[in-house]
């Protein structure tokens, strides 16, 4: 698919699940596919999948995304994932790899992102310290 048509796609589901009613049920048929999404606040989550795959465990899997993001920003809102973007990718990483769930566990998708969190500020802290011990040398 090209990038032109994964745009044109994207905004074809994207209207289509802003066009229904809160109450109507979160799965969508789409072309050969399903498409599962849930509504949290302001945010929408919307996975597409196989038209053979369980429902309903991939509304199980967009909630445990969904409750790791609350945990990890406190309360997730639009500006966390906008500001933040590459820590919300490496959430849904950690969680899943290839579109299968790969951990279940909130608290140990926690600690591996607290622990890449330190790792990211070591290495600014040594990054920072670098240049400035190597501008004393000049």
């Amino acid at each position: 698919m090209s990038a032109k048509e994964k745009t044109r796609a994207s905004r074809e589901l994207i209207a289509t699940i802003l066009a229904r009613p809160p109450k109507m049920c979160n799965f969508v048929e789409w072309q050969d596919k399903k498409v599962i999404y849930k509504r949290y606040a302001s945010l929408y989550f919307i996975a597409c999948v196989d038209k053979d795959d369980n429902e309903l465990i991939i509304l199980e899997q967009i909630h445990l995304f969904v409750e790791v993001l609350d945990r990890y920003f406190g309360n997730v809102c639009e500006l966390d994932i906008i500001f933040n973007f590459h820590k919300a990718y490496y959430i849904l990483d950690e969680l899943f790899i290839g579109g299968h769930i790969q951990e279940t566990s909130k608290a140990e998708v926690l600690r591996i992102c607290s622990a890449m969190d330190e790792l990211m500020d070591d290495s600014k802290e040594e990054g920072i310290q670098g240049k400035a011990g190597s501008g004393k040398h000049k």
